[in-house]
């Protein structure tokens, strides 16, 4: 939200129902001084004093589900996409356990949440008192940073509570990740007759009350690039570069414009938001397969990644295989991000700051031919892409996208990153591929659709959106059009691809799970549109009205086996070529 539409500062009030309340105001004040504008809340009584200070305080937005696993997901994906740190609030007990997917995919790929869990009062864990549990570092070491508020009290001074999230929130900046404040709080939970006066607790705040400032902010200089005295020599090489998750769009360009100045050949990984870009070799996935594409590449001598996690195990395998003279890998996030154990350099910062401090002197002619080789085998994906299928609906797709895009995993993932054609294509590509779990894919979506005024399309399996049903449930509380992509082929079909053994129907009964269920009543009950296409063209046109109505379901049917038929036999095709 813009500085000019922020609502006017005000005093911190003086007036609370009961010390909680006082405890609970001081700690949202400061996240919002910290710059917080978004809370998601579930329903709980012993988080009343929370749920309290977050009603009354004017520049918040307030984000509700009945759901904490859903809930941390949703504010998953509004920190996605909004790039700011998102409040999360709920009860104790269990309320907080339903949390832990979304806190561990925040911390694999360095999402800032703020998780407020209220807790029982020391005096009320482990003697049989209801609704509660072991709270304490209940997130293990996932957090980063994580605190147990003891109960409030007068005699701890109210600039210890401003202190501690000024800490935790200096730490997020530079590691981001979840941040767990765990506050135990004692009855009473909510106002009595009167609310009281805590004028003398709070006075040694002194000008804080007043004023818009944080109680002690960790001042933090911007992360830079030390140049690197070998450059010179790297960028004469023959060289790669591989662009695998980096969340913001204009930090990818620049990594576009180096590969372009340097003649490299830049792969773009789905979650790069260049995937779409012209100067990306296409179908790269698929083309592994094909032996005189993989000949050509394999002349590079070096090779420069920019963020990790890639999405295709067939360009993974080439990397681990390949007898690289150097490999450097650039990503921001403060982890090691090399499960192969190659990397040779391992650069902590953007790719913005990596071309800043390593400028190319001249334009470099290209080296390689690839993008010959991979015209033949784009007409060959296209060829296999011209009828209704899980593989025909994803290519189209492709061109169709308007506004953003959300991927879920298993088959999803890997189909839209074989498949990309180049083109306009999303604003921003956004997944969940820290864990690569298929749990809070629909909540993470709609959260990431509230972090920017556009359409949002979501591509999912079935799996996945029985596992998030629940969450179909917030996509009536949007105001931009949210489209769901339901990919049906009766359970997991991607462990048809894996040489999981067939015989005595282990396949199909203990991995592809069948289920046999459809969405359209799922769709009535949560109040969505529903459409099912059984042809391309009809995808296309229900697609289009979907983008221009509200939330809308579009699931597409197909046989359980179909797509790994599809993909074997493209396969055999490329492999032949």
């Amino acid at each position: 939200m813009p500085a000019s539409q922020l609502p006017e500062h005000r005093a911190f009030a003086s007036q609370h129902a009961t010390f909680n309340h006082v405890w609970s105001s001081l700690l949202l004040e400061e996240l919002h001084r910290l710059g917080v504008r978004d809370i998601a809340l579930a329903s709980g009584s012993r988080s009343a004093p929370l749920t309290m200070a977050a009603a009354a305080h004017p520049g918040f937005r307030r984000h509700l589900h009945f759901d904490e696993r859903g809930l941390g997901f949703m504010a998953l994906g509004l920190a996605k996409g909004s790039g700011r740190p998102v409040a999360v609030i709920m009860t104790s007990g269990t309320a907080v356990a339903n949390l832990w997917p979304a806190v561990a995919e925040a911390q694999l790929t360095g999402v800032p949440l703020i998780i407020l869990s209220a807790d029982r009062p020391p005096e009320l864990i482990d003697n049989g008192a209801n609704q509660a549990i072991d709270q304490q570092g209940i997130f293990g070491r996932y957090p980063v940073h994580q605190q147990n508020l003891p109960s409030p009290t007068p005699s701890i001074p109210a600039a210890f509570v401003l202190s501690s999230v000024d800490q935790a929130l200096a730490k997020q900046a530079l590691t981001p990740g979840p941040v767990h404040f765990n506050c135990m709080y004692p009855e009473p939970l909510y106002p009595g007759e009167a609310y009281l006066d805590f004028s003398d607790y709070l006075a040694p705040l002194g000008d804080w009350l007043h004023s818009c400032e944080p109680w002690s902010p960790w001042l933090q200089g911007e992360q830079h690039c030390p140049h690197q005295p070998d450059w010179d020599e790297l960028q004469g090489k023959r060289g790669v570069i591989i662009a695998g998750r980096i969340q913001d769009p204009v930090e990818a360009q620049r990594v576009v414009q180096l590969a372009e100045r340097l003649g490299w050949p830049l792969l773009a990984d789905l979650q790069s938001q260049i995937r779409f870009d012209s100067r990306n070799l296409i179908h790269m996935d698929l083309a592994l397969q094909n032996s005189g594409f993989v000949t050509e590449l394999a002349r590079a001598e070096v090779l420069l990644q920019f963020g990790a996690r890639l999405i295709s195990k067939r360009l993974g395998q080439f990397i681990k295989q390949h007898p690289w003279q150097d490999y450097w890998l650039v990503d921001p996030q403060p982890a090691r991000l090399d499960p192969d154990y190659r990397l040779r350099r391992r650069l902590v910062c953007t790719p913005r700051a990596f071309a800043t401090a390593h400028p190319v002197n001249h334009r470099h002619l290209p080296w390689h031919r690839l993008a010959e080789r991979q015209q033949g085998i784009s007409q060959q994906v296209r060829s296999a892409c011209d009828r209704f299928s899980e593989l025909g609906v994803c290519h189209r797709l492709n061109r169709l996208i308007q506004g953003q895009l959300f991927v879920g995993n298993s088959m999803p993932a890997r189909l839209m990153d074989m498949l990309g054609e180049t083109g306009t294509g999303p604003s921003r590509v956004m997944t969940n591929r820290g864990a690569s779990g298929i749990d809070g894919l629909i909540a993470t979506a709609f959260g990431f659709s509230l972090s920017r005024d556009e359409p949002t399309t979501l591509l999912l399996g079935d799996l996945s959106a029985l596992h998030d049903l629940n969450s179909l449930a917030l996509l009536g509380k949007g105001s931009r059009p949210l489209v769901i992509i339901l990919l049906n082929n009766d359970g997991g079909s991607i462990f048809r691809m894996l040489p999981v053994p067939t015989r005595d129907s282990l396949l199909e009964t203990y991995y592809c799970l069948p289920h046999g269920l459809h969405f359209e009543h799922a769709a009535a009950m949560f109040g969505l549109n529903y459409r099912a296409p059984t042809t391309l063209d009809e995808f296309e046109r229900d697609y289009a009205t979907a983008l221009k109505t509200g939330a809308t379901l579009i699931e597409i049917k197909v046989p359980s086996n179909e797509v790994a038929e599809d993909l074997k036999a493209l396969g055999s095709v490329i492999r032949g070529s």
